[in-house]
Formats: structure tokens, sequence, C-alpha cells
């Protein structure tokens, strides 16, 4: 038997858990393991972000008596299922009966779970890669349980399931996605049999709750390389089912100009440049985004070739449609829905004479989000044109040399007229009405035309100046 607890010992937080487990374990007369995800991340050297305790007996109790001897006041309990997730500070830790489950068809969640032993539940894992276990009883502390060859595929970098892929995937569609995040996350093929499974079972995925078909969607953005994942998600069927609108983008052809001739694979460089930039996902969600109407508004011109025209302010509305159908936050509905409305603006600067006013006008609508607005429009330079894509780059620099100036940026952050509506009411003699909006307006534009300064004096003075004006139309 492989005993690797010297792997153990260089996480010394995770050590300290693991040894107190296994010493409750005994105390309590109970087998103790830790397994999937901990144990898998241990033999790549990835960084232990959680652990999976497995306990041969009730996991609530056990969880309890644990968080006892960690000092955590509460955990939260799945009693129905025997788990239970304790908060702790150091590292977040989630404590499970061996069990295994059996399903409705048209459910994933188990309709049964019965309690059995390490054997058993090992069997019923996702991939043989988390069908790892390691025992923690101090006399046998960190021997390692793989009976279904994890290690042997974890260097060949391959994902199978222990079970038949085709019952696996049956059982908890779900898994078919998480299929696409590991081989993202861990850069790993996923075996012949589970592709071909997935191919045919693709639209089971449709009893699975939205929220944790976007959560794993989430995920594969969080990724090093999303494409990886998200390319998988195409070519098994799952996209059609799971973000049907960028389905729609797959094979779908654009002059090839800038970017690549298929919209779908010009998106996926747009999102791998995002994750190369930037670690904030909704950005890369952005990224996934920002075409998103380019197949609603293809066009054919006869001199041009293909045109998208308006598929920013399109694309800006449609994003109602995915947001709710998602179930995402309105915070990140809005967001994607500007920084898509907004993905033109920025590169439609380097293609004439960059002026002040157009400049500003571009920070004054970003607001907040203009560094995001930026690192997703030069993610979007995906020219396979080394030449061509450097010019562009140098186009694009200048604008952001324009935008470099600290306090002009932090004033159009929060951009609007010195002079409020009240105030304009109060001078004016008006109540609420297009007549405050439109003088409003006006000392807006001056400001962005660079025809006044950015302050109360001269947006005051120019609202006299104009007023009567405005007022007499």
């Amino acid at each position: 038997m492989t005993n690797i607890h010297h792997l153990i010992s260089e996480d010394f937080i995770g050590s300290k858990v693991l040894r107190l487990v296994g010493e409750l374990g005994v105390e309590r007369e109970h087998d103790t393991y830790v397994v999937g995800g901990y144990v898998r991340d241990l033999f790549l050297g990835r960084p232990l972000k959680e652990i999976d305790f497995m306990v041969v007996c009730d996991g609530v109790e056990f969880a309890k008596a644990l968080a006892k001897e960690l000092n955590v006041k509460k955990i939260v309990p799945f009693p129905k299922f025997s788990t239970a997730k304790i908060p702790y500070k150091a590292i977040p830790l989630e404590v499970a009966a061996a069990r295994t489950e059996s399903y409705d068809k048209d459910s994933r969640k188990p309709k049964e779970v019965v309690y059995t032993d390490l054997k058993g539940d090992l069997l019923r894992r996702d991939f043989t890669v988390n069908a790892l276990a390691l025992d923690l009883h101090p006399d046998r502390f960190g021997e390692l349980h793989d009976p279904h060859g994890g290690i042997i595929d974890i260097k060949a970098k391959i994902l199978k399931t222990p079970l038949n892929p085709n019952e696996t995937f049956s059982e908890d569609p779900l898994r078919m996605m998480r299929a696409a995040y590991f081989a993202a996350a861990l850069n790993f093929e996923i075996e012949e049999k589970c592709f071909a499974a997935i191919c045919k079972q693709a639209d089971r995925i449709s009893i699975v709750s939205q929220e944790r078909i976007t959560a794993e969607l989430l995920k594969i953005l969080a990724t090093d390389k999303p494409s990886i994942g998200l390319i998988i998600l195409q070519k098994t069927g799952l996209m059609k089912h799971v973000f049907p609108d960028i389905d729609k983008m797959y094979g779908m052809e654009q002059t090839k100009e800038w970017h690549h001739k298929d919209i779908f694979y010009h998106t996926m460089q747009v999102v791998d440049n995002a994750a190369q930039f930037s670690e904030k996902m909704e950005l890369r969600f952005a990224a996934l985004v920002h075409d998103i109407a380019k197949p609603n508004t293809r066009r054919v011109d006869k001199k041009k070739g293909y045109t998208f025209h308006g598929h920013d302010a399109v694309g800006e509305r449609i994003l109602n449609k995915v947001a709710k159908h998602l179930k995402l936050s309105n915070e990140l509905r809005d967001y994607l829905k500007k920084l898509t409305l907004l993905h033109l603006r920025p590169i439609a600067l380097v293609k004439k004479e960059v002026t002040d006013s157009a400049v500003r006008r571009v920070m004054a609508v970003a607001g907040e989000d203009l560094d995001d607005l930026m690192t997703l429009c030069r993610a979007d330079i995906t020219s396979r044109n080394p030449q061509r894509a450097m010019k562009y780059m140098k186009n694009f620099e200048i604008v952001e040399a324009k935008m470099s100036n600290v306090e002009e940026r932090d004033a159009m952050k929060s951009f609007q007229s010195p002079v409020r509506g009240k105030e304009i009411m109060e001078t004016c003699g008006l109540t609420e009405g297009k007549e405050v909006g439109k003088i409003k307006h006006a000392i807006e534009e001056a400001i962005l035309n660079g025809e006044i300064e950015n302050d109360y004096d001269a947006a005051k003075e120019y609202m006299f100046k104009i007023k009567e004006e405005i007022l007499a139309k």
C-alpha cells in the first residue's frame, strides 16, 4: 500500500487538521479518510483550497465533534445526506458519511441514500482522479486507496469514470459539465468513451437546476484557459442546452479583417485573452458575450462582405433574456450589458483621428468600469496577421495614453453636470420636465467637447448663456 504522508506534511495547516480527524476517528471508533480533490491536488502540486473527509459513521455527528475540537461554533448540516460543512477559517472543510445513492430518471437529486464503506463510496465518484482516499488512522496515516487507477490517470492526464460513463452521467448529468471544467482546470483530456457518453446524454442536462449549471459555467470561466472547457461544451452538444446564444455562433463565418473567420472561435480567443489579462470572472464573462448578437445581426454586403451593424446595442438587449435564463444577479447583468454596449467604442476611436472630446465621452459613459472596458477591447484584438495586430495595438495604446490622466479619469468616473437639476429648476423657474434635462445635457456636452471646464462656475455661467435658446424651442 502506497503511503504519501510526506506530501501531506508539506501542507502544514491541512496536515494538522487531517491528523486531528484521524485521532478523533480512533477516539470514536470510526474509520476516517480524506478523499477527492484534496488527494488529487496533492499529487498534482496544485493549491489546496478545501478538504473533504469521508467517515464510516454519521457525517453530521462527526462534523459536530470536529467543529468543537477546532473551536468552530456552527456547522452547516445536510442531515438527509449525512453531510456537513465546517466554516473553518484556515481552510473550508466538509464531512460526509460513506454512502452510495440511487436516482430517479428525471432528477439528479438522490431518491435513496445507502450508507456503505470506503469501497462503495469511491465507486460512486465522478472521475477516477477524484476516486482517491488517504487513510487518516494514526497507524496507517497517509496510506493511499486507489481502487480505480486514479493515479495512473493523473499521470496520463486523462479523465474517465469509475463506472460505465453512460451510467455515471445519466445518474447525475451535472458531471458532464464537471468533465468540461476539470479538463480546463487540470488541462486533462476526456477519455473517448466518456466523451461519447456526454454527446449521447447531453440533453439530460435539462434536468439539472439552472443555478447549478450556471455555477459550473462560471467555474469554467475562472480557469486559466476557459476555451478548453467551453469548446468541450460546444463539441459535445451541451452548449445548445447550457447557453444557446453562444451555440449559435459555432460555424458562423464573419469577414476576416481583425478576427478569426468563425465567430465562435474568435470569441474563444477573446475569452482566453481576457483570462490572461485578468482573473476577474465578470470580465471573462463579458468577453464571452461581447459578440452575442452577431448571429442575429449578420447581413451580407456586396462590397464589404458580412456586416453586423448594431450588434453592440442588440447584444445589450439580448442580455436581459440571457440573464433571466441563466439566473444571473442584477449586478452582473448590468455589468455585462454595459461592456457589451460599449465594446466597440474604444476600438472605433483608433480607426480615425482621436479627439479629446471622443475620449472623454467613452470615459464618462464607462465610469467605474473603464479599466475593464479597455481590457476587453485589448482582448478583442485577435488578428492572425502579426503586423496588422501590432499596428492596431499601437493605435489602441494612443487612446489609452489619452486616458492616462488620473485626475481627469477620476472626474469622468462619476461624471455629470456640476449644476444639478434642482438648481436648474430654481434658476430658470421650471418644474420637472424635458427642459431641465435638455439644459443639463447641453452643459454635459459642452464639458465633453472641451468648450468649458468641468467645474461648477463654468457650468453655471454656460447655463445662463444657453437657457433662453433652449427654452425658446
